[in-house]
C-alpha cells in the first residue's frame, strides 16, 4: 500500500507559533487594551454573509468583489460570502440588530479575513486585522477620536517611525465636482493610460490618482486637485480635523493624491505609513501601508438604510507582529512544582499546590513524569522564579530568595 502524503496547507495560509505567535497575541492584547481606554465597545460579527452585503457595499466592478471574493452557494442555494474585509457586516448588524439606539456607537473587533490574491510578503488569503469604527456620528470630532486612538495604539505597539498621511474628499456636491473634472481631464490621454486606468475612467476615476503605473504616472501631477472643488462646509471639516490632530500632537502630512473610490467615502481619508528610509519601510517593503481608513457616509445607504455618517479604520495584524518582531515565546513560570517521586500522596499534594498557586494569579506547571531523579533538574533549566518539590518526605522549596508574598498565601504549610 503506498504512502498516505501528509496534507499540506493551503497556499497564502500560514500556520502562526512560538514567538510569532506571541507578537500576534501582543498587537491584539494591545489593542484590546487600547480601545477599552477609548471606550468603543467589542463586537462580534459571522465570519460569512450574503454576497449582496459586499457586492452592494464594495460594488460589483471593483476588483475585490470580482476577483478576489470566496464565494459559494449552501445547500440551500444561497450565495454566501466569507468576509474579504470587516466594515459592510458592520454596517448590515448596525442596521438588522437596531443598533441605530446606541448612536453615536463606537465599536472595535479584530479576526480573520479571506481574499483569493497573490500571497506576498505581509499579505496572506487568510489575514487578521484590527478594525475600529464610530457609526452615527457626523462631526469631526469622531475622525478626530479615531486618528488619535491609532496614533495611540501605534506607538503602544512600540512603532515610532510611521506618519499619518491625511486627505480630504470633501462632502458629495464637492466630490461629484472634482470626479467629473477628473473625467474631463484623463479622458484627454485616455489612449497613454494603463490598461486599468482605461478601465477606470468612467467608473472610478478617483482610483486612477493612486495608480503605481508607469504609463499613468506623468499624467497625475498636472491632475485637478480637490482643493478647487471643495465646499467651504467640507472646508471646514477638513480645517476641524487637522486643527484637533495638531492638539493631540499626532504628526500628520498632506497626502493630495490619497483617495477612496467608492461613492460613498466623504471627507477624511487616511492611511499610516512608514517613514522613507525607516526599519518599519524596510520590514514590509511595497507593501507599506500599516492602517488606513476613512469616513463613509454614503455606506448605509447602499445596504438600503437611513442616511448615516461614520468614520473607521483597519489595520493588518500580521503587518502590526511584523512591525512589533519576535517576542519571548514563554516568560519564566512564577513556579514549578516538581513531584520527585511516583507516590500517590506526593502527586495529589503537587496538584492540591498547582491549583492554589494558579488561584493566586501564579503562573504555575508541574513536572511529574520522566526519570524523579531528573526532575528537579528539568524544572531548574526552564529557570522559573520558584521550585516547590513534593516527594516521600514532604514538600520543599528552592530558589527561594525574594519568594514573592503570594506563595506563602496559597501554600501557608510552607511559611
Amino acid at each position: 500500500m503506498a504512502k498516505k502524503q501528509t496534507p499540506q496547507a493551503i497556499r497564502g495560509t500560514q500556520d502562526i507559533f512560538g514567538a510569532e505567535a506571541e507578537a500576534f497575541a501582543f498587537v491584539v492584547e494591545t489593542f484590546e487594551r487600547i480601545r477599552k481606554l477609548y471606550r468603543f465597545r467589542r463586537a462580534e460579527m459571522p465570519v460569512f454573509e450574503k454576497t449582496e452585503v459586499f457586492a452592494r457595499s464594495l460594488g460589483e466592478t471593483t476588483d475585490v468583489v470580482s476577483k478576489e471574493m470566496y464565494s459559494f452557494l449552501d445547500r440551500g442555494d444561497e450565495s454566501l460570502t466569507l468576509r474579504p474585509e470587516f466594515t459592510a457586516g458592520i454596517a448590515r448588524a448596525y442596521l438588522t440588530n437596531g443598533w441605530q439606539q446606541h448612536a453615536p456607537l463606537k465599536l472595535a473587533t479584530h479576526g480573520p479575513l479571506f481574499r483569493y490574491e497573490r500571497p506576498q510578503k505581509g499579505r496572506y488569503r487568510q489575514f487578521h486585522q484590527l478594525d475600529a469604527e464610530i457609526i452615527g456620528a457626523g462631526e469631526p470630532q469622531a475622525d478626530v477620536e479615531l486618528l488619535v486612538m491609532a496614533d495611540h495604539l501605534l506607538k503602544e505597539l512600540g512603532i515610532h517611525d510611521v506618519t499619518l498621511h491625511l486627505n480630504t474628499l470633501g462632502d458629495g456636491e464637492s466630490r461629484e465636482a472634482w470626479r467629473a473634472a477628473l473625467i474631463e481631464y484623463f479622458r484627454a490621454v485616455e489612449d497613454e493610460l494603463s490598461e486599468d486606468s482605461q478601465e477606470r475612467l468612467e467608473k472610478n476615476p478617483l482610483r486612477i490618482l493612486d495608480s503605481k503605473d508607469r504609463k499613468d504616472k506623468p499624467f497625475l501631477a498636472d491632475a485637478p486637485k480637490i482643493d478647487d472643488f471643495l465646499s467651504e462646509e467640507a472646508r471646514d471639516f477638513f480645517a476641524q480635523v487637522t486643527a484637533g490632530l495638531d492638539a493631540a500632537d499626532v504628526k500628520w502630512v498632506r497626502a493630495e493624491a490619497l483617495v477612496r473610490g467608492l461613492d460613498y467615502y466623504r471627507h477624511t481619508a487616511f492611511e499610516f505609513i512608514p517613514d522613507e528610509d525607516s526599519a518599519s519601510a524596510a520590514a514590509l517593503g511595497s507593501q507599506s501601508t500599516v492602517l488606513g481608513g476613512g469616513r463613509y457616509d454614503g455606506l448605509m445607504e447602499t445596504l438600503g438604510g437611513p442616511i448615516t455618517p461614520a468614520v473607521g479604520w483597519a489595520a493588518g495584524i500580521e503587518r502590526l507582529a511584523m512591525l512589533v518582531g519576535e517576542r519571548a515565546e514563554e516568560p519564566a513560570a512564577d513556579a514549578i512544582v516538581v513531584v520527585e517521586d511516583n507516590s500517590s500522596e506526593a502527586l495529589k499534594s503537587g496538584q492540591f499546590a498547582l491549583k492554589a498557586l494558579r488561584a493566586e494569579g501564579l503562573s504555575a506547571e508541574m513536572i511529574s513524569s520522566g526519570s524523579p531523579r531528573k526532575r528537579y533538574d528539568k524544572a531548574v533549566k526552564k529557570s522559573p522564579k520558584h521550585i516547590i518539590t513534593f516527594d516521600e518526605m514532604g514538600y520543599g522549596m528552592g530558589q527561594d530568595e525574594d519568594t514573592d508574598p503570594r506563595i506563602f498565601d496559597a501554600l501557608p504549610f510552607l511559611k
